[in-house]
């Protein structure tokens, strides 16, 4: 989620084609967190890490348009916040449109992962995350699968506890982010799976 879900930087500085497409070469890197300390994670659900999914540009205007066109909404423009959270409503896309992170995936015993601009994430519900550094340069755009909407929750044993229930009910999307109706979420996600 963003530090600030309303802010908007800057214009856009390169036209963005009428409809852009992700990089078919694009590497995807899956992860798969089981419940750790404190962070619910999800165990059924990888988290899917998309390499150089969009080139040069306005990619800010790139990844808007693209998680738009695929049916993606909520759609933001800011930072990852600096501590563990994770929505038991939601799962979330992150499109790296400017700078690189390094962002903590799993809670305190998690995985973490460089993002560089171009790269995309796609975050199941349960999983917590943090960023731990950013530069000074870094833009994350987000968004949501339709009819989803993100709550707030920090990690913690007991909110951990309480989550696993909601979170193995948040329904599988129909669409990739990026790529629409046949991307990796299509086939790397199925809604038998999403049951925690």
């Amino acid at each position: 989620m963003a530090e600030n879900g309303t802010a908007r930087r800057g214009s856009p500085a390169h036209p963005v084609p009428a409809h852009p497409v992700p990089d078919p070469a694009a590497a995807v890197e899956r992860h798969v967190l089981a419940p750790r300390a404190g962070a619910p994670n999800n165990p059924h659900l990888p988290l899917l890490v998309y390499r150089g999914a969009v080139g040069e540009g306005d990619r800010a205007a790139t990844f808007e348009s693209l998680f738009a066109g695929n049916g993606w909404g909520g759609l933001w423009r800011d930072g990852i916040y600096g501590w563990h959270h994770f929505h038991t409503t939601a799962h979330e896309v992150l499109g790296i449109a400017a700078g690189r992170a390094r962002v903590r995936f799993g809670g305190e015993e998690g995985i973490e992962v460089a993002l560089a601009a171009g790269d995309a994430v796609l975050i199941p519900a349960g999983v917590a995350h943090r960023n731990l550094d950013s530069s000074p340069d870094f833009l994350a755009v987000g968004g949501y699968p339709p009819g989803q909407e993100p709550d707030m929750k920090g990690t913690g044993e007991a909110e951990a506890a309480r989550a696993a229930p909601r979170i193995g009910r948040v329904p599988v999307p129909a669409t990739d982010p990026l790529y629409g109706r046949d991307g990796p979420l299509t086939h790397l996600w199925h809604p038998e799976s999403g049951a925690i």
